[in-house]
């Protein structure tokens, strides 16, 4: 087993220990869509694309790829971030 292996098999069984989301201990991108006009997302690696209608975000192994009408970045920590508008789609690329 590699490294990458145990650390994965180290956070899953810390993750249960404590009775925690293994994406939450494994630093992973978490979204929560509220509706179709907020979208939350922790544990980002930063904006790639920013506009009205399409945003991209850096999930580390992934973009998500926001689409929608009057897309709007609300607010964003190094860890979270908040978009607003009419959302109408979410890509993982």
């Amino acid at each position: 087993m590699g490294t990458k292996g145990r650390r994965e098999g180290f956070l899953e069984r810390t993750a249960q220990m404590f009775d925690l989301p293994a994406d939450a201990v494994a630093g992973v991108p978490r979204l929560e869509l509220v509706g179709t006009g907020e979208l939350r997302m922790e544990n980002h690696k930063g904006i790639l694309a920013y506009g009205a209608q399409e945003i991209h975000i850096s999930g580390g192994a992934y973009v998500v790829k926001v689409t929608g009408e009057g897309l709007e970045l609300r607010a964003m920590t190094g860890i979270e971030l908040l978009i607003t508008g009419r959302i109408t789609g979410i890509q993982l690329t």
